[in-house]
């Protein structure tokens, strides 16, 4: 009878099959969250002024930049010694597919990529690293949270058992336990941050300083994902403090967040403007007039 009390999740992650392949929600997800970041950041270019040409090579950089340090991070952070202990599991490094993304490593793969881009699109569109970035953690928010939702249609990434009313019980992997859904505190988390940092841009731009945005953004984000490892079921435990496990997520984290507060204190003290340095349109010269002469 108490068994009722829990919501059992058996969706089949596969929306639909196209031959060999097939359609995965959490596919259609990650790829939405890019999508809607793209019109987001596009709004943004369009208020601020700047050339909305680079918005293209922008999704592009954000792509890969993600999936390869995922990817990376995964394998570097997670099984290392799996990877990198044979040829068979260094070829699974690019392997994707295969699963295993790591957000840790995808933030790392973000930042490292976009100081490219900036270095190639940005002086000659009038803006710098900081500038770029500050917008884009608020679409990451969002972006993050399409993904978290698609590890719930892949029942994975769910927490310890629990016997609060609203633990999950994710009949596709056999184990018949309430587990909490971790994936889903993290997912309303990222949309609650994303929401706070989305009004800051709209009602408070010309008060913000330049790395402001992504300061707050490593705090909370990271600070969130830090308490909510204590949740999750651990894919890496490194030691225990009594009771409680400490995981690689936790380490992870903890770097993130001091970054974070350093970044958040310096641009309040000395952060540029957090608008877009884009030069006014030169105002035409006025037109002369000259009388034309009595015959």
């Amino acid at each position: 009878m108490l068994d009722l009390l829990y919501i059992h999740w058996n969706i089949d992650p596969v929306i639909l099959n196209i031959g060999p392949a097939g359609l995965r929600w959490y596919s259609l997800l990650f790829v939405s969250g890019f999508i809607f970041g793209w019109y987001i950041m596009r709004s943004f270019m369009r208020k601020e002024g700047v050339n909305e040409a680079v918005l293209d090579p922008l999704l592009y950089t954000m792509l890969i930049a993600v999936i390869v340090g995922a990817r990376i991070g995964h394998c570097a952070f997670y099984q290392p010694s799996y990877y990198f202990g044979s040829w068979q599991g260094f070829l699974e490094v690019f392997q994707p597919w295969k699963g295993g993304l790591a957000s840790h490593g995808g933030a790392i793969g973000i930042l490292l990529g976009l100081w490219w881009y900036v270095n190639k699109y940005g002086k000659k569109n009038n803006f710098d690293y900081l500038w770029i970035v500050d917008r884009l953690v608020i679409i990451i928010c969002f972006a993050g949270a399409c993904i978290r939702l698609g590890n719930f249609f892949n029942s994975e990434i769910y927490g310890y058992n629990t016997t609060l009313p609203w633990g999950i019980i994710f009949d596709r992997t056999g184990d018949p336990a309430p587990k909490h859904p971790t994936m889903l505190y993290e997912s309303f988390s990222y949309v609650i941050l994303g929401c706070v940092l989305l009004w800051l841009y709209r009602k408070r731009l010309d008060k913000m300083r330049r790395g402001e945005f992504l300061g707050i953004f490593l705090v909370f984000c990271f600070g969130i994902r830090f308490l909510l490892e204590f949740t999750k079921a651990p894919s890496r435990v490194l030691f225990h403090i009594g009771d409680t496990v400490i995981n690689m997520g936790h380490l992870l984290s903890v770097p993130f967040v001091i970054a974070g507060i350093i970044i958040w204190v310096w641009a309040h003290r000395n952060g540029k403007p957090a608008r877009a340095d884009v030069p006014a349109p030169k105002a035409k010269a006025p037109e002369t007039h000259y009388a034309r002469p009595l015959n």
